[in-house]
């Protein structure tokens, strides 16, 4: 019936965000900017690309695109949707991305539930 396209992250700086989950995912980039692209920003009164609204990570083979969106509202609840993601080993995992800017926000004894620099909520695994 439907095929999934891509997911939606609103945000608050579509830019920063965008670049610490492409450095987290493997396989994963932001979107490089070209001249047509610019020009569509520069069109829509965006100067640098670092204000940029709207970014796309994508992945650098087949595999699902994740847009990060500014929003004028601030993350208030729970996450209604979550990425889950796997680490060859959760301990390391975990502490790598602590140290990358994600907070804990459950440790469980199966997976860690962790916040990304904006809040969001999402899950790891080991692989």
């Amino acid at each position: 019936m439907a095929a999934l396209r891509d997911v939606v992250v609103d945000c608050r700086h579509p830019a920063s965000l965008a670049r610490w989950w492409a450095g987290t995912l493997d396989g994963y980039r932001v979107a490089p900017y070209d001249e047509a692209e610019l020009a569509r920003l520069r069109a829509a009164g965006v100067e640098d690309p670092e204000d940029d609204p709207t970014v796309l990570v994508e992945p650098e083979g087949p595999g699902l695109r994740i847009w990060f969106q500014r929003v004028p509202e601030p993350k208030t609840m729970k996450n209604r949707v979550h990425l889950d993601l796997t680490v060859p080993d959760l301990a390391a995992g975990v502490a790598d991305l602590v140290a990358r800017g994600a907070l804990v926000v459950a440790d469980h004894e199966a997976w860690v539930v962790l916040a990304d620099p904006e809040g969001d909520e999402f899950c790891v695994f080991p692989a």
